[in-house]
C-alpha cells in the first residue's frame, strides 16, 4: 500500500507551461500534461507552431451517435408495451438490467447504530446518528423527530447533493425540517467525501483533493479496477438508511419515501432502481436522460454514470419505472443545466407507462421557476407530492424553519468519522485488488489474449483487411526531425479515426511507397504526436536504434489531432473535463476507451502491414503505452517495444491513495482477468520488450 501527500493546490500545477510532475499527481492527468493553451504559450515563447488539432469535434459527434443508438433500445422496448401486463414485464425487465449494471449488493451486516446527541427543538428533535454501512465503514446522518405526535408516522430518507458540508447545508437542512415540522420522521445522511465522511484527509481534517466531485473521482475512478462502482456504494449507504429508519417505533413502514437533490436527486434515482421498499420519492434536479447529458457535453460524477447502463438500454426514467406504480414525481429546473427538455421525455415516459397499469396520476413533472438546486418552490412540489400520498398534512407551503450551525449537527466529535477509525473506499479498494492478484494466477498465451481482448471490448477485426485512409494536404515545416512528413487518416471504426504521419527525407503527396518488408518504427503518441516529435527524445531515441526503418506516428482517437476541447475550455486535463467525460461514458457503453485506442493501434499496424512494411518497432510514451502493449499483444508484426513513463501495474495503482492516471486509461474490473506484467511477460517470450522511467501509479 502506498500513500503519496498531494499538493495543497492541485490547480497550481497548470497555471504554468513548466511541468509540475509532483502537483499533477494527484489529480490523475498523467506525467506530461498540459492545457493547451499551456502548450501554445510554451510554444510561442521559442516561435514553435501550436500543436495540430484538425479534428476536434471527432470524438463527441462519434459519441452522440453511439449514445443515440443506445437510447433506441430502451425506446423499441418502451414503444412495445401495449397492455398492462406488457408494462409489468417491462418493469420486471428494467429491475433485472438494473442489478445487471448495479451488480450484486453487500451482504446485510450490523448497522451498530449510536447516537451521540440530541437537539430539542420546538416541534421536533434532531438526533445525531452513526451506522455502519458496511463493516467499520461509518455514515454520519441526522434524524429528524417530530415531537408530540402519537402514532406511527411516515418517514422519509434524505440523500444531499454535492455541499462540502453535506447534511449540514442549507436546502438539505431546509427540507429535512421542513418534512419534521409537517409530521415525518426524516433521516438525512452525509454521503462519502463530503460533510463528516472525507475520505482523503490531512492532519486538520480537511479534504486534500476537495470535497464531493474530486473525492468522489478519485475514489470511484479506481473502484472500476477490481469491478467496484461507487455508485452502488453510494445507493447502499441510502438502503442501510431505510433499513434503520424502519427500525424506528415511530415509522410508519406503509409510508417511507426518498428525496434528494442534484447528486441527492441522482442517489433517490437510483435508490428506486435498485430497491422497492419505497412508497413514494421525489428526485430534483437530476432526471433528464444520458442523451441530453452527452449532446450538451455535461459531465456527470463516477456514481452519476452506471457501468453498462447505456449498452443495456438503461435511461434516468427506467431507474423511476423499477419502483412504478408508486407515486413519483420528477422535479425540475427551468434554468438547470440538466436539460429540462430530457425530464419531460422522462416523465412522458413514465406517463405511457403508468397509464398501462391503471395509474396515470401517480406519476408527474414539476419545473420550478430558476436555477439548478432544491430551493423552496421544489421543496414544497415535494412536500405536496409526499402530503398527497400521506395524508399526514395540508399544508401547502414550507413552515418557518430555523437552520441549524454546521457543528451544531455534527455526529462525531471532531466532524469526521476519520476520528472514530472509519474504514475508507481506498482501503476496501486496496484490499480487493490484493485478493484478486493473489486468485487470478499468471495468464499466458492464448488464455492472456482472450482475456485481454474480453476486458478491453475490442471489435472484431481482420488483419488481412486493411482500414480505408485518407491523405491530407500538406502542411508547411512542423521542424520534426526528417525535413518532410504525409499525414494519413486511418478509419479504424465508424465515427472514429486516426491520423498518421509518415516522415521521410523527400516530400510524398501521395500513398506510401511500397517497399516489401521494409521495417517501420511506430510512435504512440501520449498527448500529441506533432507537439513530441519537436521535443520528446524518444522519438529521436527509436529512429538511431532502428536505422533504416521508416518512422510513423498515431495519434489515437481523443488525443493529438482529435483532442476535444468540449465540457468546458481547455478541459481537457482536468479530473472533471473531457478525457473523463468520453472515458465515463464508454463504459456506459460497455466499451472502455482504452479498448478503442487499443483498436487503433491494431488497425493502424494493419495498415502499414498493408501498404508493403515488414516488422514494426513500437515506441510509446505515457498514455500511449497501454494501447501499444495491448496492440503488440494482439498483432505479431510487431518485433519490438519500447515503453517510456509507462504505467507498471493495475495492481499499484488499486493500491495507491494517490494516483496519476486518468479513467480513460483504466479498465474495469481488469484485476480479475490480468495485470500489465503478465501482458509484457508473455511478450518478452517473442519480442524484446524495453521499459524506460516506469510510472508505480
Amino acid at each position: 500500500m502506498s500513500h503519496v501527500n498531494p499538493p495543497t493546490d492541485p490547480s497550481t500545477a497548470l497555471a504554468s507551461p513548466i511541468l509540475r510532475r509532483d502537483a499533477l499527481r494527484w489529480t490523475g492527468l498523467g506525467l506530461i500534461g498540459f492545457h493547451l493553451a499551456d502548450w501554445q504559450r510554451a510554444f510561442a515563447d521559442d516561435d514553435r507552431p501550436e500543436p495540430l488539432n484538425r479534428f476536434p469535434r471527432m470524438v463527441q459527434e462519434a459519441f452522440v451517435d453511439r449514445v443515440r443508438a443506445a437510447e433506441q433500445i430502451g425506446e423499441r422496448r418502451r414503444r412495445g408495451l401495449r397492455t398492462k401486463e406488457d408494462a409489468e414485464g417491462y418493469v420486471q425487465t428494467v429491475r433485472e438490467l438494473i442489478r445487471e449494471s448495479f451488480g450484486p449488493m453487500p451482504e446485510r451486516t450490523p448497522l451498530e447504530p449510536q447516537i451521540t446527541g440530541v437537539l430539542k427543538r420546538d416541534g421536533y428533535r434532531v438526533e445525531k446518528l452513526v451506522y455502519s454501512s458496511r463493516p467499520g465503514f461509518l455514515v454520519t446522518a441526522n434524524l429528524y423527530v417530530p415531537e408530540g405526535r402519537t402514532g406511527r408516522m411516515p418517514g422519509v430518507v434524505g440523500t444531499c447533493g454535492h455541499s462540502s458540508n453535506g447534511k449540514a447545508a442549507a436546502a438539505y437542512q431546509s427540507f429535512a425540517q421542513g418534512l419534521a415540522r409537517q409530521g415525518y420522521v426524516c433521516l438525512i445522511y452525509d454521503p462519502l467525501g463530503q460533510g463528516e465522511r472525507l475520505q482523503y484527509i490531512d492532519d486538520m481534517l480537511r479534504s486534500t483533493v476537495g470535497a464531493g466531485v474530486r473525492e468522489h473521482l478519485l475514489a470511484g475512478n479506481q473502484q472500476f479496477l477490481v469491478g467496484e462502482f461507487l455508485g452502488t456504494w453510494r445507493a447502499w449507504d441510502g438502503i442501510r438508511a431505510l433499513d434503520y429508519l424502519l427500525e424506528r417505533e415511530e415509522v410508519d413502514p406503509e409510508h417511507v419515501g426518498v428525496t434528494g437533490n442534484s447528486g441527492g436527486g441522482t442517489m433517490t434515482t437510483w435508490l428506486c432502481g435498485v430497491e422497492h421498499r419505497w412508497t413514494m420519492a421525489a428526485p430534483s434536479c437530476f432526471v433528464t436522460t444520458f442523451r441530453r447529458n452527452l449532446e450538451n457535453e455535461l459531465p456527470a460524477d463516477t456514481e452519476q454514470c452506471p457501468p453498462r447502463a447505456l449498452a443495456l438500454g438503461l435511461d434516468h426514467s427506467d431507474f423511476l419505472a423499477a419502483l412504478a406504480p408508486k407515486p413519483v414525481i420528477i422535479l425540475a429546473k427551468e434554468k438547470d443545466y440538466f436539460d429540462v427538455r430530457g425530464s419531460m421525455e422522462a416523465r412522458d415516459r413514465l406517463k405511457r407507462l403508468y397509464g398501462l397499469l391503471g395509474r396515470p396520476d401517480n406519476v408527474d413533472l414539476f419545473v420550478g421557476p430558476t436555477s439548478h438546486g432544491f430551493s423552496r418552490e421544489n421543496r414544497e412540489a415535494m412536500y405536496r407530492w409526499f402530503n398527497r400520498v400521506t395524508g399526514v398534512s395540508d399544508a401547502k407551503s414550507e413552515p418557518k424553519l430555523k437552520l441549524e450551525r454546521d457543528e451544531d449537527l455534527y455526529c462525531t466529535p471532531d466532524g469526521q468519522v476519520a476520528s472514530l477509525k472509519s474504514r475508507t473506499v481506498f482501503d476496501f479498494t486496496s484490499d480487493r485488488a490484493a485478493e484478486l492478484s493473489k486468485n487470478r494466477g499468471m495468464p499466458r498465451g492464448d488464455d492472456l489474449r482472450q482475456r485481454v481482448r474480453r476486458v478491453l471490448r475490442l471489435p472484431k477485426s481482420d488483419a488481412d483487411t486493411p482500414p480505408y485512409a485518407r491523405i491530407l494536404r500538406r502542411r508547411g515545416s512542423r521542424r520534426y526531425p526528417t525535413p518532410h512528413s504525409t499525414s494519413y487518416v486511418v478509419e479504424t471504426e465508424r465515427g472514429f479515426q486516426a491520423v498518421v504521419y509518415r516522415l521521410q527525407s523527400e516530400r510524398l503527396d501521395s500513398r506510401p511507397p511500397r517497399v516489401e518488408g521494409t521495417p517501420a518504427i511506430l510512435y504512440v503518441s501520449h498527448h500529441s504526436a506533432d507537439a513530441e516529435l519537436r521535443d520528446k527524445p524518444l522519438v529521436r531515441e527509436a529512429i538511431e536504434a532502428h536505422p533504416g526503418a521508416v518512422l510513423y506516428t498515431v495519434d489515437v482517437r481523443g488525443v493529438g489531432e482529435s483532442r476535444p476541447d468540449t465540457c468546458g475550455e481547455n478541459s481537457f486535463l482536468s479530473p472533471y473535463g473531457c478525457d473523463y467525460f468520453y472515458a465515463i461514458h464508454s463504459l456506459m457503453l460497455d466499451r472502455p476507451y482504452l479498448g478503442g485506442k487499443t483498436h487503433d493501434v491494431i488497425r493502424t499496424l494493419d495498415w502499414l502491414r498493408s501498404v508493403g512494411h515488414g516488422p514494426v518497432h513500437v515506441a510509446a510514451l505515457g498514455w500511449g503505452t497501454l494501447p501499444a502493449t495491448f496492440a503488440a499483444l494482439l498483432r505479431d508484426s510487431v518485433e519490438s517495444l519500447t515503453l517510456k513513463q509507462g504505467l507498471e501495474s493495475y495492481g499499484k495503482l488499486a493500491t495507491t491513495e494517490y494516483y496519476t492516471w486518468p479513467l480513460s486509461s483504466l479498465l474495469p474490473n481488469v484485476l480479475e482477468a490480468f495485470d500489465l506484467p503478465d501482458c509484457r511477460a508473455e511478450l518478452e517470450k517473442r519480442i524484446e520488450v524495453r521499459m524506460i522511467d516506469p510510472s508505480p501509479a
